[in-house]
């Protein structure tokens, strides 16, 4: 307890489900976190555009190679980081692109060696040269995603986008209050559940059980969402939201020198990947 009243912590849980939590402190080489969250959007969405346009698999595998470089060295070492980089996005390279070397059409690469056959059906392989790059092409998107993704929270997004590219705040802080009700409907269902398990309701195993006890969790949801939302809209009356053109906001998201450095920086990278391979031949 402190002079001024007692000291909230926020928790790992609450963190990771609540998008008002702040974010964990990070040493200074973890230099993600101190951009502005439009420059990590701006930066890689053109060579995300571009990547839609590809068809070899060196220039996805480049593109994935830098993504990883970012987020190893500008983003924070955390178990999620680590399953995404490691084993989500490889698998699901590897997965899709399988997927679509069966689906690739075997007239366009019937010249290539054929790698399996089972009685009228062949796998070339061509196809799954096709099916790997379009797995890498996705990977490279997603991995460029979450350069922005796991390294800005909502909160600040909607200030920068507010701030920098003049959306209406009545927009985004509404999104934002909406957003808002995903951690609040996950709070409201433990506390159901575990009201069901002290009272015996909807108890025993199966499917019929488990589609009773989720037919028992509708109603008491929907109350509280209803009387969240009135809250919700009880307090953005009483302070006059959507009274004025503008707002006074206490934390700013200032578009730095930093910020136009990092966007350049990454441009002037991809344009050279770009320039060096050349994916779309002459």
């Amino acid at each position: 307890m402190s002079a001024t009243g007692p000291v909230l912590t926020v928790g790992p849980a609450e963190r990771r489900f609540d998008p008002y939590a702040a974010g964990e402190s990070a040493s200074g080489i973890r230099f993600l976190y101190g951009l502005n969250p439009l420059a990590k959007l701006f930066a890689p969405i053109p060579v995300i555009v571009l990547l839609v346009f590809v068809r070899d698999a060196a220039t996805p595998a480049a593109f994935l190679v830098l993504a990883y470089v970012l987020l190893l060295v500008g983003a924070r070492f955390t178990l999620r980081l680590v399953l995404f980089l490691a084993l989500a996005i490889p698998l699901a390279a590897l997965v899709l692109g399988l997927g679509f070397s069966m689906w690739t059409d075997a007239a366009l690469v019937d010249a290539t060696p054929v790698v399996w056959q089972v009685g009228g059906w062949t796998l070339y392989r061509g196809a799954i040269e096709i099916g790997l790059a379009t797995g890498l092409r996705l990977a490279a998107i997603v991995a460029l995603t979450l350069v922005a993704g796991l390294t800005t929270t909502g909160p600040d997004l909607v200030r920068a986008s507010v701030q920098q590219l003049r959306v209406p705040y009545r927009i985004g802080y509404t999104a934002l209050a909406a957003f808002r009700f995903v951690p609040r409907f996950g709070h409201e269902l433990d506390i159901i559940r575990q009201a069901h398990r002290v009272r015996g309701a909807h108890g025993g195993r199966g499917p019929f059980s488990a589609l009773a006890r989720w037919f028992g969790y509708i109603v008491p949801l929907m109350a509280g969402a209803i009387r969240h939302a009135e809250r919700v809209a009880l307090a953005m009356d009483a302070r006059a939201f959507g009274a004025h053109p503008d707002r006074t906001e206490r934390h700013l998201v200032p578009w730095r020198a930093r910020d136009t450095v990092f966007v350049a920086a990454f441009w002037a990278v991809s344009a050279v990947i770009l320039v060096i391979l050349f994916p779309w031949g002459l």
